[in-house]
């Protein structure tokens, strides 16, 4: 089928399917994210250091990583529905129960853990039904699909702020929950996997063979080390780039406006990127995105005013979009899309090792030399390094063409 004709078979209904997946992010990402506007209340409200209050967000970003490999392995099995219906009554009780908690320890049980395992359930099951729905138009579907988490970081944040400077940061978090119960009902109602997949009989299986190969083959062994080195520096921005503009002299509403920019950067780059990847390389647009990270994070300690921090969020948004769109197409390409959950999922896990250490250690830095400069500078090296990891690796019609030569012939 040429591309048109793969494009004009993609239906109504995977692109409901799109439309759930894209609810589903901005309820799960939209209140992860949300944690920027309540990182001073919290340093008010229990007296604590940066590293503390960075410690909530980075347990909760590990865990989702991780937890990720065991709800895509179940999706794999029972399908994203159920988990989609878990993830939301677990994320919007865990924001609820945020509001009433009497420690940094309650935050790091409740927020830290409970709402990671429901985003945990809600994004791989929801990300990866959508690649099985498309083949000619997969990295733009991907791309609208987790733009909810960019559409997400724009409007959640800037709710909160607005929720706690009316009412106080305890009365926020109920008023999160609300939104993330309703918006993920609606999700919860439209994703569902492609009915042919859930016939298949591999799919039986816990762990399939097709899965564990995948697992061990040197492209996924490539792909988890790009995104263990990227990780130390790419949830940096989102955790302190408000505590950064507020030492820079901005005030607390244009501060938490740039985490909202980072969400407006990032709705461009996962249309345009997405769209652009299936037509020019998908591979090659997620090394370019790497390669911006990098490139934007170095040159993101030049910037101390306004306009200046507003270009790097920006910036720094649009390759984070195209690089979250491309990520699940490119496990596509490679491995295909029957048992994709279960391998993006454990490709997630990649994540969550700098994901814990990365933002701590940037509140660390801060905590006793008062600059962020250092785990900066350090996050975009590791970035441009990932980038030469994927942009080395076989291309996915090299690896196919390898897969299929080593498969045994008839008789």
């Amino acid at each position: 089928m040429t591309y048109a004709e793969r494009s004009a078979a993609e239906g109504l209904r995977s692109w409901l399917v799109v439309g759930g997946a894209f609810l589903a992010m901005f309820a799960a990402f939209g209140s992860k994210y949300a944690f920027a506007a309540f990182f001073r209340p919290l340093e008010v409200a229990f007296g604590a250091g940066r590293a503390e209050i960075a410690l909530i967000f980075s347990i909760c970003a590990a865990a989702y990583l991780t937890l990720g490999a065991i709800t895509g392995l179940l999706a794999d099995r029972f399908g994203p529905r159920p988990l989609l219906a878990a993830g939301t009554l677990l994320l919007s009780g865990s924001l609820f129960l945020a509001g009433s908690a009497g420690s940094l320890t309650d935050l790091y049980l409740v927020y830290g853990i409970g709402a990671a395992t429901g985003i945990a359930c809600i994004y791989v099951p929801a990300v990866s039904s959508v690649q099985g729905w498309f083949d000619g138009n997969r990295a733009l579907a991907s791309g609208l699909a987790v733009a909810g988490i960019a559409v997400g970081t724009l409007v959640m944040p800037m709710a909160a702020a607005a929720f706690i400077a009316g009412f106080g940061w305890r009365e926020a978090y109920p008023a999160l929950a609300a939104v993330a119960l309703a918006l993920g009902a609606c999700a919860t109602l439209l994703v569902d996997r492609r009915p042919e997949a859930a016939a298949t009989p591999a799919l039986r299986r816990f762990l399939n063979p097709d899965t564990r190969a995948a697992l061990r083959s040197p492209v996924f062994a490539r792909l988890y080390l790009a995104n263990t080195v990227l990780s130390f520096g790419l949830f940096i921005p989102f955790v302190h780039l408000e505590p950064f503009a507020r030492d820079a002299g901005l005030t607390p509403e244009r501060a938490v406006l740039l985490v909202g920019l980072i969400g407006i950067g990032s709705i461009v780059g996962r249309f345009l990127i997405g769209s652009a990847a299936d037509r020019f390389g998908r591979r090659r647009a997620l090394t370019a995105m790497l390669a911006g990270i990098g490139v934007s994070q170095l040159c993101w300690p030049l910037a101390d005013s306004f306009a200046g921090l507003a270009a790097f969020a920006l910036v720094f948004g649009a390759v984070y979009g195209g690089y979250a769109a491309t990520i699940p197409p490119v496990c596509a390409d490679y491995f295909g899309g029957a048992r994709l959950s279960g391998i993006i999922g454990c490709l997630y896990t990649s994540v969550a090792i700098g994901t814990l250490a990365g933002p701590v250690l940037a509140g660390l830095a801060h905590d006793l030399t008062a600059s962020y400069t250092v785990p900066i500078l350090g996050g975009g090296i590791l970035s441009l390094l990932a980038a030469l990891l994927v942009a080395t690796m076989m291309s996915p019609a090299a690896w196919q063409a390898r897969a299929m030569a080593q498969q045994p012939g008839p008789g």
